[in-house]
């Protein structure tokens, strides 16, 4: 399992993508390309459906944007491992399916429900977030929105960078590394 540092209290970066509602994630390195966790090869496939120059565009810091019901379907890692890969810090969006937003949040994602931001935030916005309390600035528009902030467990599972590492932590052992 691939383990990533825990995110800076502010993130800050660019909104890398705007998705739709009910957005699928497998769709983001192709349904085909589920099974794969090549973390070279799933870069390279990463949003060619949707914009070949994705890859070369996002950088450390960045966030995706969602509609309602984010992640829907199965929750399959290997998109998020693309995301995460290419340094994808965060996703906001309306709302998550219940199984992607477990099972990202545990891999230590911030996952942050934002009423608005699909309608507010636009491709290449700069954004600052900070992932604790859910307040999201557009600093190009002067926009500042609300979410619902994580729950403390959720928290600590995404400052610990995942699950595993708090339980470790909490264990008395040492967190894993990649």
């Amino acid at each position: 399992m691939r383990t990533y540092p825990p995110p800076p209290d502010v993130i800050t970066g660019r909104v890398a993508w705007v998705f739709g509602d009910d957005f699928d994630i497998d769709l983001v390195i192709g349904v085909e390309n589920i099974k794969s966790y090549d973390a070279d090869f799933l870069r390279g496939v990463c949003m060619q459906a949707y914009d070949p120059t994705f890859v070369d565009r996002v950088r450390p810091g960045d966030v995706v944007v969602g509609g309602r019901n984010f992640g829907y379907g199965h929750p399959h890692y290997p998109p998020m491992v693309a995301l995460r890969d290419l340094g994808i810090a965060a996703v906001l969006a309306e709302s998550f399916s219940p199984g992607f937003w477990r099972g990202e949040t545990y891999n230590g994602m911030p996952l942050l429900t934002v009423p608005g931001i699909s309608t507010t935030a636009a491709t290449g916005d700069r954004v600052e977030v900070d992932w604790r309390a859910a307040d999201v600035r557009l600093p190009d528009s002067d926009a500042r929105l609300l979410g619902t902030p994580p729950s403390d467990r959720a928290a600590r599972v995404v400052a610990a960078g995942g699950s595993l590492n708090l339980l470790l932590a909490e264990h008395g052992r040492t967190p894993a590394t990649t």
